[in-house]
């Protein structure tokens, strides 16, 4: 599948800003199942220095300044990416089991395992718990392939909790969310990295995009199309494989991935710092996933 993406951000201050600092990862990776084709971003005020460099996960960041004082800011970033389906995904029940999933990762020294150890670890916003453990443990059994082990687990985080955006934020805490079950997108792949690290295993946070299909006999609304978030656990010998706990599914064609790391916090499509703009700024985002 072909898709051009196009994702607008607006800041509208309070009062001038006289100078900002911002760092942007909204350029989709090239992957085992992804190709971007092609990409650019393009930024209201005129931006004074900007620069590209591919981050320590091999992100695209755009790190631009912007001197002149200004009320708005408009930042538009559109790509072309082809996307194709994961490799083994109707195989759920055959390759490495956990037992020798959690054995490998602990004993392979083969590059690839080694540099999957770091997504075993805690992260700023993600750290393992007995409460994360027991929460998925009883599907993880030696003798159970992991990749259905983890898809059951994706099925019983989509269950049990709610999709509810106002809920939480971006900064609650994974014990909250596990407390209220009531979350995001980005809440529930957190949720789920946190047992698979608390059981043993590699996972890491996928940011980018998912095209939403109108019902039947509908037009597409624009800007109907939004961010998204899922995760990808690691099999030694077999790689990585992904999975969206909000949707109950494995990552398909219509996910589009801008980045990957530890957590949100390390894929944060917009971060940075302004000089004045008051206070409550008005944010809106709009993002559009057209088939090509």
């Amino acid at each position: 599948m072909r898709y051009r993406i196009r994702h607008i951000t607006e800041y509208k201050y309070a009062g001038r800003v006289s100078h900002c600092y911002n760092l942007a990862q909204m350029t989709p990776r090239s992957s085992r199942r992804q190709t971007c084709h092609n990409s650019r971003i393009d930024v209201t005020p005129v931006v004074a220095a900007g620069s590209r460099r591919k981050d320590y996960f091999g992100n695209t960041a755009y790190h631009f300044e912007i001197q002149k004082p200004h009320r708005e800011l408009l930042i538009t970033a559109t790509s072309e990416v082809e996307t194709h389906s994961q490799i083994g995904d109707t195989n759920l029940d055959l390759g490495r089991t956990c037992a020798e999933a959690r054995r490998q990762m602990q004993q392979a020294r083969l590059e690839e395992v080694i540099l999957a150890r770091e997504f075993q670890l805690d992260s700023a916003m993600v750290r393992a718990s007995a409460e994360l453990r027991d929460f998925a443990a009883d599907l993880f059994t030696d003798d159970r392939p992991l990749l259905s082990a983890v898809a059951a687990l994706t099925e019983r985080i989509y269950s049990e909790f709610e999709y509810s955006p106002l809920a939480t934020t971006i900064a609650t805490p994974i014990s909250e969310v596990m407390k209220n079950r009531k979350g995001v997108c980005q809440d529930f792949a957190h949720v789920q990295i946190g047992c698979l690290r608390a059981l043993g295993f590699a996972a890491k946070y996928v940011s980018g995009y998912l095209e939403t299909l109108p019902p039947p006999g509908q037009e597409k609304m624009v800007g109907a199309d939004a961010s998204h978030a899922w995760l990808s656990v690691f099999s030694p010998g077999e790689g990585w494989f992904e999975f969206d706990p909000t949707n109950n599914c494995m990552a398909g064609e219509q996910h589009i991935i801008t980045a990957w790391g530890r957590d949100y916090y390390d894929v944060t499509p917009l971060k940075g710092v302004i000089f004045g703009g008051g206070t409550d700024p008005i944010m809106t985002v709009s993002v559009d996933v057209a088939r090509l």
